[in-house]
């Protein structure tokens, strides 16, 4: 079991396999030159995290944190490389993860590039909604922080509060202590 805040790898360390999440959220992060922490993809069930590092032999570029309590497994280097000489399908599965990755990792950049952090903060919202889903309350599922709302979406925390405090005046959010609910969910999609 994983507890909320525990360092599953760090940047820089030699990653012995791939770590696969079997219940939780976990974020991945990349330290920039300034020392600014910027998520650059959250893992989820059924989501790995080391494989880039593990096929390219490289140490790990990023690190990974449990955003909430986790159950994770780890599948040891030995055993994933035998797999990968051996069975042709779980070799294909393998890349088409990490094509998709490098997928999701070229949109992001587009969006960094050509969305204002509105529009960015606005998307991320959906995306939690989508993915994660509501609680009973009508409250985002995952809870993220403020910090990690910026870190996301590539902004200062201080912006992210102040644009979560004008999304809420808009009457496109609504809020209780950290959690965020969406209360127009077709206005927040075409924030400008």
């Amino acid at each position: 079991m994983i507890k909320k805040g525990d360092i599953i790898f760090r940047e820089g360390e030699s990653l012995n396999g791939i770590y696969c999440v079997r219940e939780g959220v976990c974020k991945l992060t990349k330290l920039s030159d300034n020392g600014k922490e910027q998520v650059v993809k959250l893992a989820i069930k059924g989501g790995m995290m080391g494989q880039r590092s593990l096929v390219s032999g490289e140490i790990s570029n990023l690190t990974a944190v449990a955003i909430n309590d986790m159950q994770i497994c780890f599948i040891p280097r030995q055993e994933i490389v035998r797999d990968l000489q051996k069975n042709v399908n779980f070799s294909m599965d393998i890349l088409k993860r990490m094509a998709q990755d490098l997928k999701t990792s070229e949109d992001s950049l587009v969006n960094m590039a050509q969305k204002t952090v509105k529009q960015r903060l606005a998307q991320t919202l959906i995306y939690v909604q989508t993915t994660f889903d509501i609680d009973q309350d009508g409250y985002l599922a995952l809870n993220l922080s403020r910090d990690d709302y910026a870190s996301i979406v590539g902004t200062a925390t201080e912006s992210a509060i102040r644009i979560l405090s004008q999304f809420k005046k808009e009457g496109l959010i609504s809020t209780k202590g950290k959690q965020i609910k969406i209360e127009n969910l077709q206005d927040l999609s075409r924030v400008e």
